[in-house]
């Protein structure tokens, strides 16, 4: 009889849940090869659950690491409020570290997530090894104090259709939009365990959350010289959510970064060009 254990991938990972010292019963997915370097903890984008990472993306990294998909405090199934700052959103992913007691992780932080990230990386340094930034921006940044109002209305809907999330994730070529609704239809691929929906709730605190970080402050900008850590930034060429001088401003502000810019792409580079950026991102932290 066969021993062979099932393959256990992102549309296949069951959700797993850990109750944290804060209160918070966190729920989070993890799967992928092991060894000898620390798992990537995956951070989340505005709204968005366990089953809205592309599937090919987290897969093809996964091969060759641990990795890890969170659901933060009041996302998707795991208890609790959304905070209305990113500092208290690092704080509790904080404590779900903790929770799974890992005291050394690498991160790789999308959008919203990707501010969640830096916060982590400066309130406790020690415990990450690398991070990967990706359609994000510093605190303090350029056009990140809101969206604007067309982004803002979709964004903020109550129910987000397939030519929404194109709008928001993906440049208007056709070339672009393609790979989107290729996407699309991997990520909603999923028939069983999926994540619970993000309501308005989660929105509004999410935003505001948003807003706050983005509030025109060229000082805060030295607050990147403690992120020590090599760190990767990725994003389009033409980000309408996060403006992509953001991410160049990362890269000449952090001590150790790197810098990739991809072609005909907007906020949802990494879901446009996923095998393409699972390698990036693999070679990246195979390092020291």
């Amino acid at each position: 009889m066969s021993t062979t254990k099932p393959v256990v991938a992102a549309l296949t990972a069951p959700i797993l849940t850990v109750a944290a010292a804060n209160g918070v019963a966190y729920a989070y997915r993890r799967f992928g090869a092991g060894g000898e370097q620390p798992p990537l903890v995956f951070l989340q984008h505005f709204r968005g659950n366990l089953d809205n990472w592309d599937p090919l993306l987290v897969d093809s990294i996964a091969a060759h690491r641990e990795v890890i998909l969170l659901d933060n405090t009041g996302v998707g199934q795991s208890t609790g409020t959304v905070p209305v700052t990113v500092t208290q959103m690092a704080r509790d992913a904080i404590a779900f570290l903790d929770a799974i007691e890992l005291d050394r992780v690498d991160l790789l932080g999308y959008s919203l997530g990707g501010m969640v990230a830096q916060e982590i990386a400066l309130l406790r340094p020690r415990a990450v090894r690398r991070i990967v930034l990706a359609g994000t921006g510093p605190r303090g940044g350029h056009q990140m104090h809101g969206w604007t109002f067309d982004i803002e209305r979709v964004a903020n809907a109550a129910n987000n259709g397939p030519e929404d999330l194109l709008h928001i994730f993906f440049e208007i070529t056709e070339t672009s939009r393609a790979l989107g609704r290729e996407y699309m239809q991997r990520a909603f691929s999923r028939t069983e365990a999926r994540d619970k929906p993000n309501g308005p709730e989660v929105a509004r605190a999410q935003y505001d959350a948003i807003v706050e970080w983005g509030i025109p402050d060229p000082s805060r900008l030295n607050r990147l010289a403690g992120i020590t850590q090599p760190t990767l930034v990725a994003n389009g060429n033409n980000d309408m959510m996060i403006p992509t001088i953001n991410s160049q401003l990362l890269a000449d502000r952090l001590p150790d970064a790197r810098l990739r810019i991809y072609p005909d792409a907007a906020h949802g580079f990494l879901f446009q060009y996923p095998r393409q950026f699972a390698e990036l991102v693999t070679e990246f932290l195979s390092g020291e």
